[in-house]
């Protein structure tokens, strides 16, 4: 089973893993638009023209059985758009709303991702469907996704930077007993929330989403696996030789720059 997995930087990579962990005999291809990073301000009607062009080059490139949006902006904006436009499956990725309100006792949930994840009507739907009886505090910061970008290229997450950027959050509540995390980058970050946060419950999409991406493919016809995991960007990397060593850790050992 041949997998592409598309994210807007390196927040796809915790997705990846978990793949890994939940289906083994997969192969992946990453294919990281960072020619165009960060996502979270950009237009809407700008997103998915760039989002549809970028993914079909990489399907052509890779092939896949299935493509795994491992982006919540993507998510919410163009899955929509690319099932409508490609004939493959796509798994997208959504803020786990669901568990998170599951777990909350007191029934105040925080969720913490991009301003324009948090402001799209798919979000609303999620929290109507699966958190009705909650009230959601949601925070919408850009920072934490370069805090991310940053930790993965081996720099020491600054914690009171962390701190007051999340702040805001619970300023407007001190009942929140359960965060969900609403962009793959901020998984990155878990070591560090926690640390600053010790007593909440921190809630992760990477999981959920590669039982999903399991379940789905494993109803598809399989046509046997690619021998090589490539990860592919859609421009240079200036760090290129501090990234190949740490991409080899989730297993990508070739990288490549999407033509």
């Amino acid at each position: 089973m041949n997998l592409l997995v598309f994210d807007s930087g390196i927040g796809g990579l915790g997705v990846a893993e978990q793949i890994r962990r939940v289906q083994s005999s997969a192969r992946l291809t990453y294919l990281m638009d960072n020619g165009f990073y960060p996502y979270g301000e950009k237009p809407d009607a700008v997103l998915v023209a760039r989002i549809l062009e970028t993914i079909g080059a990489g399907i052509n490139a890779s092939k896949p059985d299935a493509v795994v949006i491992a982006c919540n902006t993507a998510s919410t904006i163009a899955l929509g758009h690319l099932r409508e436009t490609f004939s493959l499956p796509f798994i997208g990725c959504v803020p786990p709303i669901k568990p998170a309100a599951a777990a909350s006792l007191s029934k105040n949930i925080g969720l913490l991702a991009t301003p324009a994840t948090i402001r799209r009507p798919y979000l609303t739907e999620l929290i109507e469907k699966f958190a009705g009886d909650c009230i959601i505090h949601s925070l919408g910061t850009p920072l934490l996704a370069d805090l991310a970008e940053q930790k993965f290229r081996g720099a020491t997450v600054d914690l009171p930077q962390l701190e007051a950027a999340i702040a805001p959050l619970f300023a407007r509540s001190a009942a929140i007993d359960a965060i969900a995390l609403g962009c793959t980058h901020y998984s990155f970050l878990l070591p560090e929330l926690s640390q600053l946060h010790p007593g909440l419950s921190w809630f992760d999409p990477a999981l959920p989403v590669a039982r999903q991406v399991q379940k789905i493919t494993s109803m598809l016809p399989d046509a046997g696996s690619s021998e090589t995991e490539t990860f592919l960007t859609t421009a240079a990397l200036p760090d290129h030789d501090n990234l190949r060593a740490r991409l080899a850790a989730y297993g990508f050992r070739s990288i490549k720059r999407l033509d």
